[in-house]
């Protein structure tokens, strides 16, 4: 089966998801698990003798606004997702990103997909991740055997935490079935500050004074005069602070945050839709999307971003920006090994983490695309694979090559 493939089982249930996977474990045949195939794109290509997608298997199955808790099946689109909870007020509380401009991909998001990756978004900077949100999960192991973990309350110590272990796991542990989520009331009003930073470690300098104060801010990003102009609001370089809540507060913090950054340069303001493009295209990395070249999404301590940023520019002629308050570097450079090359070695020396998000299919074949995990890590990481898929049949090599 070719990377991007359409072919493939597509159960409207959870019985013919456990039969699907049943069967590929019975028959030792090694099982690509996708949704509607909006971040195929990402790590490294599954080659798998069967398919089996998830996009069926959808809906909303139950919602309880008071508790602040939904639960849907894995299939069930985003787009689906937003719109009942937007009914009742409510929204999504990761903010998770839409990457098939980035990726060149056309299927709908799903939710399913989200968890399995762990996307989050800009609010990940105060509010958390996506898996920190998973209440519980219902899913399908290597066996076709049914899983149940978590459940429909904020307080649940029912057995042991696989909900966060399967969020991130990429569909190599178990594929999803249903997921219950933690919800948050939806802002009534945002409204972002744009200060007008030419250098990076001043504007994350910026970025530190906001995310310390009583302002609530929900939103960090640093964008360089290269992409600036990619970005909604902005015209030049500039640190970007978000602020969401009612619409009295929102008014008050702007105000109070605009004195407290006022030594750093001009502060502007960018009203209500023009504040939400220039954050929807950040979080979805669209002022890198229309390039050529590879895209690496990296994790380091704030105060390492610029650096680790400029560095690469100056190396490889890589266009980034910043989010997460200088913490989290969106990077494109050249798509080689020896550019690959370039970012892990910066990296690593900086003490933090990286993902090779977007590269040609050749490219992933042959490096790692996310960084190998420490000998004792491995050891312990192979003795939980092999309990949840002795077979080794769920999507092998998605993360690593062999696994």
């Amino acid at each position: 089966m070719t990377e991007g493939a359409a072919e493939g089982e597509a159960p409207r249930d959870e019985a013919g998801i456990a039969a699907a996977v049943l069967a590929a474990y019975e028959a030792r045949e090694p099982l690509e698990v996708i949704g509607n195939g909006s971040k195929q794109g990402m790590l490294r290509p599954v080659q798998a003798a069967r398919t089996l997608r998830l996009g069926g298997l959808s809906g909303v199955v139950m919602h309880s606004p008071e508790e602040l808790v939904v639960s849907a099946r894995a299939g069930t689109t985003l787009a689906e997702l937003d719109g009942v909870l937007a009914a009742r007020g409510q929204s999504l509380a990761s903010e998770v990103p839409d990457l098939r401009h980035l990726l060149g991909s056309e299927g709908e998001p799903t939710l399913g997909g989200a968890v399995a990756a762990n996307l989050s978004g800009p609010r990940r900077i105060g509010g958390g991740a996506t898996r920190d949100y998973v209440l519980g999960v219902r899913a399908v192991n290597g066996r076709g055997e049914l899983l149940r973990c978590g459940g429909r309350v904020h307080k649940n110590v029912t057995g042991l935490d696989l909900c966060r272990l399967l969020a991130g796991s990429h569909g190599t542990l178990a594929v999803l079935t249903e997921i219950t989520l933690k919800v948050l009331p939806r802002a009534e009003r945002e409204r972002s500050l744009a200060v007008r930073c030419a250098e990076a470690r001043a504007g994350v300098a910026a970025l530190s004074i906001g995310l310390g104060s009583a302002f609530g801010v929900s939103g960090a990003a640093y964008v360089p005069a290269a992409l600036a102009g990619r970005v909604p609001g902005l015209s030049g370089p500039a640190a970007l602070l978000r602020v969401e809540n009612f619409a009295d507060s929102v008014a008050y913090r702007v105000d109070r945050l605009r004195a407290l950054l006022a030594p750093f340069g001009t502060v502007d303001v960018l009203e209500e839709e023009v504040s939400r493009q220039a954050w929807r295209s950040l979080r979805d990395a669209e002022p890198l999307a229309d390039g050529e070249g590879a895209v690496w999404r990296l994790s380091v301590r704030p105060s390492a971003g610029p650096g680790v940023a400029e560095r690469l520019e100056r190396e490889m002629g890589a266009a980034w920006f910043l989010d997460w308050g200088g913490g989290l570097v969106w990077l494109r450079g050249p798509a080689g090994e020896r550019g690959h090359a370039s970012v892990c070695a910066a990296v690593a020396e900086a003490g933090g983490t990286w993902t090779l998000l977007r590269a040609p299919l050749a490219l992933r074949q042959v490096v790692a695309v996310i960084p190998p995990e420490p000998e004792a890590l491995a050891r312990i990481g192979g003795r939980v694979k092999a309990a949840f898929d002795p077979a080794g049949i769920l999507n092998p090599g998605r993360m690593r090559a062999g696994v």
